[in-house]
């Protein structure tokens, strides 16, 4: 069910929206109901698994001995 709504603006910044309003073809009334709507949803709650998920995957050789990489690099690096 539709309901009016009466706003007082400034008289520039209405003139500014029936531009911008007849640019997009659409009315008053529709932008401001959409810019309503937009607003008053709640944001989508992200779980922490698909943030995750969401991540860069590593490529790492499964090969690979990470332990003993691991300390061959700081022995390199700090001459253990």
């Amino acid at each position: 069910m539709k309901a009016r709504l009466n706003l007082t603006v400034d008289e520039e910044l209405l003139d500014k929206v029936r531009v911008y309003a007849e640019k997009k073809q659409k009315s008053i009334s529709q932008i401001v109901e959409e810019y309503f709507s937009k607003i008053t949803k709640e944001p989508k709650k992200e779980s922490i698994i698909d943030l995750i998920e969401s991540l860069p995957k590593p490529n790492i050789d499964p090969d690979i001995d990470l332990k003993k990489t691991y300390y061959e690099e700081n022995r390199k690096k700090y001459g253990f």
